[in-house]
């Protein structure tokens, strides 16, 4: 069976990342999405929120696996015994970031595999930041966010916009 993991804050969880976890199945038996903790931001959404709201998106999904993470993603993909690592890229900005980001990972696993899955062009300008914005100032969130997140933050945190 060929796992990969996916991982990211996903403060919260958009329409670019729920792309990229299907890009992602049509290569693999089981995509783990890794919600992360990232010490150098600060999440709108707790990470009890986050796994939940994933969670909701992919309940009717069994190749998909929702975990917490807070740690380095090499330890992550030691212990779920796959060196493949999928990352979603919008631009170059997140191409640079994320090549990086990889070869610091490299130095500490010889055994990952990075894959890069472009983003669809409609999604380019989706991230999370744009839904925390728009949350932020009461604006419409729920075309950037898959309906299962949207749901959950109409019900549990009450932003009808």
């Amino acid at each position: 069976m060929k796992k990969c993991v996916f991982a990211g804050t996903f403060d919260p969880f958009t329409i670019g990342h729920f792309d990229t976890v299907g890009k992602a199945l049509a290569l693999f038996d089981e995509v783990v999405v890794a919600v992360a903790e990232n010490k150098s931001k600060r999440q709108m959404f707790s990470i009890g929120e986050r796994v939940e709201m994933a969670r909701a998106v992919f309940r009717s999904e069994p190749r998909v696996r929702v975990v917490a993470w807070d740690g380095v993603i090499v330890d992550l993909l030691e212990k779920e015994h796959t060196p493949f690592y999928v990352r979603g890229l919008r631009n170059t900005v997140d191409f640079e970031y994320e090549t990086a980001d990889f070869y610091a990972s490299r130095d500490l696993s010889g055994e990952l595999i990075e894959l890069y899955i472009p983003a669809e062009q409609k999604y380019c300008h989706v991230s999370s930041t744009l839904v925390k914005n728009c949350i932020a100032f009461g604006k419409p969130f729920e075309d950037y966010v898959p309906k299962a997140v949207a749901d959950y933050l109409n019900a549990k945190r009450g932003l009808h916009v």
